[in-house]
């Protein structure tokens, strides 16, 4: 008997597991609110197996019909401007306005396991304790291609849980402001009063695609620095070129500590989403940032047969010899690679 007892618990587990894999018995449970069948809808999301990802469509496709919208956030500033204080004390301040918040974090990975080395919700400890927010930190690991795509994903999930407003962080390094640009509705940056430019670099490109700007840690002795700031941005972005919808970045000045300047950011916030939901500008450009992944995706399953294929890369080593010894340009090589496999 007790061994039909332990078999009937290691059936019941392994159902478990596999219900944690269907699509059809995750979106029931995401409909509901259900937080653990979310997380396990991302790791399914997240999973290079072919039976995964078969499921992992099958859900999103299941999610994109109910056809629910949130406010998507990218917040984005060096590291030490306090971009997780900033998160954990103004996503408090949102949920008095809002009944649900989530937050996805694109985080700094270890090179040895791959995962994620930060641990959000344990530097967001009051907003992870909370049952109206949902907190999930995605490795950035060698690349963020593969963090661009389950990034994308990810937010269509949780849209279908009904979480209305939903960040996403960056690491703050590099592309990732680029690529999480192209997946919001809203660009949020944050910066530091009296920081250098070498350690603020990059700080025009972030700047022209920023549609909020806010100088943290205004508090204390750096409330003057932080208000110096705030005029010289608001300055320089006048000499950007006008955004193509017409909004008008402003910046403000915020402090985590003290919760001061949130009720300006909000105020910012709900002017842009009431004003570009009115427009329309939020709907085209959400399809705008479809078609550009679509045309990313295409380049990347191009890219990925060709150099997977072994005679294709003969081809290619040849012609990389070719130009290493300098009896070709790549230029030419490449032509001449691409004129080939145009052939066959």
């Amino acid at each position: 008997m007790p061994n039909d007892q332990h078999l009937n618990d290691w059936f019941k587990e392994r159902k478990a597991r596999f219900n944690e894999r269907h699509a059809d018995e995750l979106f029931q449970r995401i409909c509901q609110q259900d937080r653990t069948a979310l997380s396990a809808a991302i790791t399914l999301i997240e999973s290079n197996r072919p039976e995964d990802r078969i499921e992992a469509n099958k859900l999103l496709q299941l999610c994109l019909g109910l056809n629910k919208r949130a406010w998507r956030i990218g917040i984005t500033g060096v590291p030490g401007v306090g971009k997780s204080t900033f998160i954990e004390s103004f996503g408090n301040y949102i949920l008095h306005h809002k009944q649900s918040l989530a937050v996805l974090a694109i985080d700094p990975s270890s090179n040895v396991s791959g995962g994620s080395i930060l641990g959000d919700k344990t530097r967001m400890e009051t907003l992870s304790n909370n049952e109206r927010v949902f907190i999930r930190p995605t490795a950035a690991g060698t690349t963020l291609g593969g963090v661009a795509r389950h990034t994308r994903e990810a937010i269509i999930l949780c849209e279908a849980a009904g979480f209305e407003v939903i960040f996403i962080e960056t690491v703050g390094v590099g592309q990732s402001e680029t690529i999480v640009h192209s997946m919001v509705d809203f660009f949020l940056l944050l910066m530091l009063a009296g920081a250098g430019d070498e350690l603020q670099g990059m700080k025009r490109g972030i700047m022209e695609m920023a549609d909020g700007m806010i100088i943290t840690k205004a508090d204390g002795e750096n409330i003057q620095k932080a208000q110096w700031a705030r005029r010289e941005y608001a300055n320089a972005l006048h000499l950007f070129p006008p955004k193509e919808n017409d909004w008008i970045t402003q910046v403000h000045t915020s402090s985590s500590l003290n919760k001061d300047g949130f009720e300006e950011v909000w105020s910012s916030l709900s002017s842009y989403f009431n004003t570009m939901e009115h427009t329309g500008w939020i709907t085209e450009n959400r399809k705008r940032q479809e078609v550009e992944v679509l045309e990313e995706m295409l380049r990347s399953l191009l890219q990925a047969d060709f150099f997977s294929n072994k005679k294709w890369m003969d081809l290619y080593r040849e012609k990389e010899a070719q130009v290493k010894s300098g009896n070709i340009l790549a230029y030419q090589a490449a032509e001449e690679l691409f004129e080939t496999f145009r052939s066959i």
